[in-house]
Formats: structure tokens, sequence, C-alpha cells
């Protein structure tokens, strides 16, 4: 196993385990107050990407508002950190043959555990061009850490030691064979149970056990053989639902039975409906490559549901999933420009020029921090009559695909080459 450098603030030797490379972070090490908050799952606690706690941020985000606190090296990954009240969950693509998970303290970067397993594969056309690493964030309940491995395998680790509490290979469990891009989807946890679109479908499996409880919405396999997609729970029409984007259609799952209670097609390009849906009351907005974005409201008629479509416009996003502040939809797109849209019209009520291939936003009141894939840390305050940008530092010099984590005071930046640390000092 490579070896592991972790960088601090002050140039003292600990126990000969970490090289500090400043004094000044002494006054600014972790409090009590600065672990609140958890990042537990793919785009945070309900997949709205928000702040479980919310934390006020100053309007800059220089070296004297944002500290770095430490930076430890990884290969690379583009699976979101974890984040829990005293550990980090991390993963990585190590020698394009293993995939490993490592736990890190929380307070300092050590690293506390790590376990790997054999996980490779070369995923097609333009999507090699940024390498072929784990891809799935992972989930964590408190107890279990739910890691979903690029060859179609779910595996649960004990948080506290590493331990594998169980392992389900899809591929052989369902006959299905490799997804074409790997296992993309971040699994979701709930009541007890894991929920995965995997295997050319969307799987319910006991989290305690790994025991499969059932298997709905199955597409055909070949290049139809895995979602881009991730889902969401969500109550739309009354109903406390799981709302699925598979590679062709979004629908709304029964929890318990698994049976689709609603359904619509989604037009895209070579299946790519990559968007988690996002919910807005009773309606569920999306937008994919090559089909434009959508809004459907969804009303109960009788004992089943109608799918009415509010607008369809030519918009298309691509790989970032939308926010929503004050009623309004923000969303980074195909064309790599950032937009506001009403959703009572499905206007753009305005547009930027170009940023970079891939934005993840975290929310925090009026205020969103946003991650570029270029490695450019940006604070941006909601507003629907412009779009204003606060602040903006560069961060990593290596790309940054996977998603931003916030908890607390802390901010979780993974970039291909490590993980970044930052705090807000003397925030308001």
């Amino acid at each position: 196993m490579a070896n592991r450098r972790v960088i601090f603030m002050r140039a003292v030797s600990f126990a000969g385990l970490m090289v500090c490379i400043s004094v000044a972070l002494a006054a600014n090490e972790p409090t009590a107050e600065t672990a609140k908050g958890e990042w537990t799952q793919w785009r945070g606690a309900d997949r709205m990407c928000r702040l479980s706690e919310p934390v006020e941020w100053p309007e800059t985000l220089n070296e004297g508002a944002l500290v770095q606190q430490y930076q430890v090296e990884l290969q690379p990954s583009y699976s979101g950190p974890i984040v829990t009240e005293d550990k980090v969950f991390v993963t990585e693509t190590v020698n394009k043959e293993m995939e490993v998970v490592r736990a890190l303290d929380r307070a300092t970067g050590k690293e506390l555990w790590n376990v790997e397993w054999p996980g490779a594969m070369t995923v097609p056309f333009f999507a090699a061009s940024n390498g072929s690493w784990i891809r799935s964030t992972p989930a964590w309940d408190g107890e279990r850490l739910y890691v979903a491995g690029m060859l179609d395998v779910l595996v649960a680790l004990d948080g506290a030691t590493g331990r594998e509490a169980w392992k389900v290979d899809f591929a052989q469990e369902f006959g299905t064979g490799p997804e074409t891009f790997g296992f993309v989807c971040s699994p979701l946890v709930d009541g007890g149970h894991v929920y995965v679109q995997t295997a050319g479908g969307l799987v319910k499996l006991e989290s305690a056990t790994g025991k499969i409880v059932w298997r709905s919405l199955k597409e055909e396999g070949g290049m139809m053989g895995g979602a881009f997609s991730s889902p969401i729970i969500a109550e739309v029409a009354g109903v406390r639902q799981m709302l699925v984007q598979t590679r062709a259609r979004l629908a709304g799952v029964d929890l318990e039975t698994g049976a689709e209670l609603w359904g619509v097609d989604i037009p895209s390009f070579r299946g790519m409906n990559i968007l988690t849906p996002t919910v807005l009351g009773d309606r569920v907005f999306t937008s994919s490559y090559g089909g434009g974005s959508f809004l459907y409201e969804i009303v109960r008629s009788g004992d089943g549901y109608e799918v009415k479509k509010v607008w369809n416009t030519k918009t298309e996003a691509y790989m970032s999933s939308p926010v929503v502040i004050n009623d309004m939809i923000y969303v980074h797109l195909r064309n790599q420009r950032f937009v506001c849209i009403n959703p009572a019209t499905g206007e753009s009520v305005w547009t930027t020029k170009p940023f970079g291939k891939y934005w993840s936003m975290v929310v925090n009141g009026d205020r969103m921090l946003v991650l570029d894939e270029r490695g450019d840390l940006m604070l941006i305050k909601a507003d629907s009559a412009e779009y204003q940008q606060l602040d903006v530092r560069h961060v990593s010099d290596t790309e940054s695909w996977a998603h931003l984590a916030v908890a607390g005071e802390q901010v979780f930046v993974r970039h291909l080459d490590g993980l970044t640390v930052y705090r807000w000092s003397g925030g308001k």
C-alpha cells in the first residue's frame, strides 16, 4: 500500500506519523462546536444539498475566513466524503486494481482503518477520459457504512472497525453481468433498509443482513444495464415514496412493495438521465442530456396517480443535480453555464458565462457553496434577479469531481489526489 502523508499546519512531529507545516493552525484546532453537523450520504441528509445544522457563513473565502485544517493524500475517486460526528469516510481506486475505503479521524485526518477488495474496470466512450475510478458515494446509518464498488457489489462495513458485515454481488445474484459504466448510483438508507439502482433495476435490501427484499423497475441489459442517477425519498401527492430516475424513465415507487406508482418516459442521449430528481411540493423537476428540462405535477386520481406535464424546455443539464432556494431552481448546464429557472414557467430568468463541466452545490439559507470540477470553490448568493458571486478561491490544482461535503463549520473537498478539509474561522 502506498505511503500516506497527512499534512498539518505546524512544523512538529507527532508520534512519527504526522508532519505539520505552520504554527498558525494551533489557535484554530477543531472544537466541540466545530464537530457539529454530519454529511451522511449523497447530497446530504435529505438529498436536497442543504445543511442539517445551518452555520452563518462570512461573505469571503479568503484564508482568514476559511482556514485549511489538514490534507490527506489519496488515489482517485468520484465518491464524495461521508462525515460523521467523529470520522470521515473516503474511497479510492488504487493502481487500477483495488477499491479502498478509509476511515479518518475527523479532527486530524489520521487514518483509523482501511479495507480493500478487487474492483477495476474501464468505462467506455467519453467517460473514460475522466477515469474509471469508483463512482458511487457511500451512505452511513450511524452504525454501518454502505459502499458500492464498480463491479456491481455492495459492501456493508462496521463504522468503528471496518469489519465487513455483509457483501452482495448483484451481477452474480441476478445473472446480469457488469454494468457498462460501473455501479454509479449512491445507496440510500431508510427505515432499516438500503436502496440502490443496479443490475438493471431498483433493489431493496435489509441493512442489517444484506438480504434482498425486492427488485423492481427492471430495464434491458447492454447499454441499459445500469442507472446514472441516485434516488430520493419524498412525500409527493400525499404519499411518502421513492423517486427514481432510470436510464429511460422518471417514476414514483412504493417503498414497501417496489411497485411503480406512476411513471413517465424521459428522453435523453444514450440514456444519460443523470440528475437526482428535484422535488417541489407535488411537482418533480428533472433535466437530461439531449432531452431538455421537464416539470411534472403528480396528483391522486382514484386509486392511482396522474402525471401532468407542467412544462418542457430545451434547457439541458448534464451531471450536476440542481438545488432549490426560495422556490427557484438553480442548475449547472451541459453548456457549462449556470441558470436560475422559474418553476412556474420554466423560464431561465438569468444565465451566466461558462464555467467548468461539473458543479456540486451545498445550500445554507440563501447562500450556496459551490465546487467546480476545476478546483474552484465559489460562494454565491441566491438571487432570482441576477447572478451574485460573492467570492471564489482556487482550492485544488487537480480536478474535483466528487461532491462537496459541508458539516458544521467544516468544508470537505475531495479532489483526485486527496482530501482537503477547511474550517470557517470566526464566522459570524
